[in-house]
């Protein structure tokens, strides 16, 4: 009986590995699941994409899994290098995160000359270089709507890639500046004059006090108008 234990316990040990594999969660599908919900996540982004995928430990501890759920943690990028969330939808309802690197080759917005703190900027100041987005910051610029017409926050050198927070949106509502009120609603528009108590770059709320001294809100658009909506 003791040599029948003794046997039994080598066997075990000799074959712990395929055992411990049949018992472990197979990374390729894992991998696969991830492959297929990248493919869909990186159709909105510019350029020509490609995706390296880390590697799910072949040790693992994680029970088998038939069904997955790929998702981008809270506060996680785009692209470059992060991290997905795959969740197992069966019974044992394992997480894990699994790096991943995510490479968007694309034009990107360059400073063309010098532009000066303050300046507008217009089409001719801007350029495009190719380059892997992944490699700059994340708020890179890509869309030359996205800077003409903004001003500067600071000086900025020929060839500088152009990131958000380099420019600044134009106040088309300026403090203390008479601006023309435009309310509407169902079946009705009115028009009328007041004066901004703040400061207002397009889309952000503005008040102003009308003649009569009451004090609305209402959302800056360009050319001095504050919209207010019922």
């Amino acid at each position: 009986m003791l040599r029948k234990i003794a046997n039994a316990s080598v066997f075990c040990l000799l074959t712990s590995v395929s055992c411990n594999l049949i018992a472990q969660q197979d990374p390729a599908p894992v991998k696969k699941a991830i492959e297929s919900w990248l493919k869909v996540q990186s159709k909105g982004l510019p350029g020509q994409v490609s995706v390296e995928i880390g590697n799910l430990d072949p040790g693992n501890q994680l029970a088998p899994c038939n069904s997955f759920d790929v998702s981008r943690p809270p506060g996680a990028q785009a692209w470059g290098r992060t991290n997905v969330m795959v969740r197992c939808l069966d019974a044992s309802g394992w997480r894990v995160y699994v790096p991943v690197h995510i490479r968007v080759k694309a034009d990107y917005l360059i400073s063309a000359r010098p532009i000066a703190q303050g300046q507008i900027v217009a089409a001719n100041d801007l350029a495009t270089q190719w380059g892997d987005l992944s490699d700059l910051p994340a708020n890179i610029l890509t869309d030359a709507s996205l800077a003409v017409g903004k001003a500067a926050a600071t000086s900025i050198p020929a060839g500088r890639p152009l990131r958000t927070d380099m420019l600044k949106a134009l106040w088309v509502v300026r403090q203390n500046q008479t601006v023309r009120v435009v309310s509407s609603g169902p079946g009705f528009a009115v028009s009328n004059e007041g004066r901004a108590l703040n400061n207002a770059v397009e889309g952000q709320v503005a008040q102003v006090r009308l003649g009569n001294g009451q004090v609305i809100s209402g959302i800056a658009k360009a050319g001095g108008t504050v919209e207010v909506s019922y």
